[in-house]
Parts: structure tokens; sequence; C-alpha cells
């Protein structure tokens, strides 16, 4: 009998609280902290002169596409950090583990790495990320930059998601939508949607959007194992939505997306940020993803027209010439950038502890790696950002989409608390 994902993710969750109970007596009152040379306090994760970042991504999961590109611009990052001479003296190391979007491999790989290294400068899978937040906001208290934006994890010090929550990304996905789609009060509007915090906290920004905009939300919650959409469209087609939205991995919004064309079901469909992958161009879905299908974006694609862009693209071409280009390589490098920033900032306060990087990082308020969005990492309360870019698929372009919507954050957005 094959195990649900919702078994997994139980039994994840409880391997987290038992490996919290099992390790609770570890050292961390800061008796390990040393001096260098130069009078700078280090700690956990630096050894000789050598600063040790861990990565725990998805390569062979549902999000293998967006978990190679991450951490692809993650060790170029590091590489050319090196290669200028490191950050503070310190060369950076980066140990990466593959928990193919697995529950208790995430968790195992997190336990491994974590007294390791002097945080994480990736974590992809925010039900992951949220079954070890207790441990890292009591315990560890090492960075962590997920590649997830669940608004559960909001609050915490050391867990900083970078760019708009996929609540208010939903939020302005749907503001799109009315303001350029014909969306209008009084329509319905289906959203499929993964089961567990990515999912969830997209169907809340749903729910508010539709109770602020006269709109009926026609709920479908799916799992990561379900990739044919079949019943899927068939249940929205009946209800008469008017345009979905989808918050689930590039299988299923191919599949969505596809099937709602072949039914000639002439809807517009938005997805979340990591609901599309340019590699699905390239399949039968590709033309009806480009006629109907919209991507809502934390920032600008990895083919913007920046300086910072075009170099990063003349880089990673260079770097991995047989790979293709997709947005999972600009959310990479925007996260170990902003790792990046706050280590240096962390050095220039003689302090490169765990605490001393975390307490640097709330002091950057304007961050922009190249990308069209400044973020705000100076309370741990909100996102760093409340903007999204609307993307649409281009077989032409740079990593596969176009800006049809430049960044920007709807009024309802703006007056949107996450959890509320």
């Amino acid at each position: 009998m094959r195990t649900t994902y919702a078994a997994r993710a139980a039994a994840g969750a409880l391997a987290a609280l038992l490996v919290l109970a099992g390790c609770s007596s570890k050292a961390k009152d800061g008796n390990d902290d040393k001096k260098t040379a130069g009078g700078v306090k280090t700690g956990d994760g630096i050894s000789g002169k050598t600063i040790s970042l861990g990565a725990l991504t998805d390569m062979t999961g549902v999000y293998a596409t967006l978990g190679k590109s991450v951490t692809q611009a993650q060790r170029l990052y590091v590489k050319q950090v090196n290669a200028d001479g490191g950050i503070c003296g310190y060369r950076l190391a980066l140990t990466v583990r593959d928990h193919g979007y697995d529950p208790q491999k995430a968790v195992s790989g997190y336990t491994e790495l974590e007294p390791k290294v002097l945080g994480f400068t990736q974590f992809i899978g925010s039900p992951f990320v949220a079954a070890v937040k207790q441990r890292v906001d009591g315990r560890d208290k090492g960075l962590v930059l997920p590649q997830g934006w669940s608004a559960t994890l909001l609050g915490s010090p050391y867990i900083r998601v970078i760019g708009s929550t996929y609540d208010i990304e939903t939020i302005n996905a749907i503001d799109f939508l009315m303001t350029e789609k014909g969306l209008a009060k009084g329509d319905r509007i289906g959203h499929v949607y993964f089961e567990g915090d990515y999912g969830e906290n997209a169907l809340a920004g749903s729910t508010y959007m539709a109770k602020k905009s006269g709109l009926t939300v026609v709920e479908q919650k799916i799992k990561p194992t379900d990739n044919d959409m079949t019943a899927q469209v068939a249940a929205l087609k009946q209800a008469g939505v008017k345009a979905i939205v989808i918050s689930a991995g590039p299988r299923q919004a191919a599949s969505l997306v596809g099937v709602a064309a072949a039914g000639k079901f002439d809807v517009p469909i938005i997805g979340n940020n990591s609901a599309f992958a340019p590699q699905l161009l390239a399949t039968q879905a590709g033309p009806a993803l480009t006629k109907n299908y919209y991507v809502a974006s934390p920032s600008l694609p990895v083919g913007a027209d920046t300086p910072e862009a075009k170099k990063l693209v003349a880089d990673y071409r260079k770097a991995y010439p047989k790979d293709s280009l997709d947005n999972g390589v600009v959310a990479g490098w925007t996260a170990v950038s902003a790792f990046g920033e706050a280590l240096r900032k962390a050095c220039a306060a003689k302090d490169l502890t765990r605490e001393g990087v975390d307490e640097a990082l709330l002091t950057i308020d304007a961050f922009d790696p190249g990308f069209g969005v400044t973020q705000d990492f100076s309370d741990p309360k909100s996102p760093s950002s409340k903007q999204s870019v609307i993307l649409r698929p281009d077989k032409s372009a740079v990593g596969g989409t176009k800006v049809v919507r430049e960044a920007a954050a709807s009024s309802v957005a703006e007056g949107y608390t996450p959890g509320s």
C-alpha cells in the first residue's frame, strides 16, 4: 500500500519532535565562541578560515527543476566570492543535501548539517522548514533563507522569507486577473492547491481577496503525487469558474492548463511562483501555456533587462553550458547574496557568530540584487516585500518567461496582514 503524502508529512513532523527531544541537551550558550586574530568573534559553522553553509534542496522530487537551478546559482556565487578573496578573509563552503521533497529526508538532512554549518542559504519546502522551526527558533538560531514562501514562517528572526508570501502573492495574482483579464465581482474563481503549508497559505490569500472583491472561490485540494488534473478541470468547468489559480508544482500546472485547453475551457490560469518551469514549453502543454497561463513572481525573471541579470545569465551559461535558465536561478542567487550581505555586515560588526549574522540581517532594509524588487529584512513579522511581478511563458524569452506587469502590490495586498 502506497504511503500518502499526508502520512509521510506527519511522520516527518514526528521525526522532528523526536530529534528535538533527543538533542535538547546540545549546548548553545556561546561557550564555543572564539576570537580570531583580527578580533572577529566566531562560533558554529566556522573552522579555520572557512565559513560552512548548508543547502537542503529537491533535486529528485516534485521541485527537481527548481532545486537544481537554485543550487547551481548558489554554487556559482560561492565560487565567485571565493575567487574574489572570500568574505572577511574567509572562504565559503556550501554543503548540499537532496531531500527529494520527502519530509523525513528533509528533517534528517537538517539534523545532519545543522551542527556543521553557520546557516542555510536554501531550504526548499515550506512544510519541512515549519517542521524544524521550533528547533531553529529555540535552540539552533542559525539563519535559514528558504525557497518557500508560506506566511507560517513569518515571525522568526532566523527563518526569513525573501519576497511576498504565498497569500500576498495570490492576492496580487487575482488582482491581475480582475484588472486585466476580465474577472469581475460576482464571478467564481477556481483554486487548485497542494495540501499543506504552501497551498493552504495561498488559499488564505484567495479567500481574503474573494471576500474583499465579491468573488466566490471554488476549491480543489490535491497532493504532490497527483499529476493528472482531469478531474479538477471537470469540476471547475462544471462550477462555471471564470478564472483559475493553481498553487502546486510545474507538473500539475502543465496538466491543468493542457487539460483545460483540450476541453476548450478557455479561462485565464495563473500560478504561484513555483508552479512553472520553462522546460514545460517543450511538452504538449507548451502552446496552451503560452496562450492562457500566467505566473506571479517575487522578482523580475532571470531574463530581466538589468545589468545584474545580464551578468548572471552570462556567468551561469559559462558555468553550466548544458543547462537551461529559469527563475530558480534568480531565487537561489538572491538568497545566497542576501546571506553574503549579512555576513559582510556581521564581519563589520566583528561578530560572525550565528547570533551576529542574524542581527546583521535585521539591519538590511533595502536589499536589491538587481531583479526589480527591494527587500526589507528589518521586521521578522512581515515579508520582505509585498510586491509581485506577473510573468507569461514565452519560448523566445531568456528563462522562458516575459514580464506582463511590473513589480507592484495591489491595494488589497498593501492592507493585508498575513495570518489575518
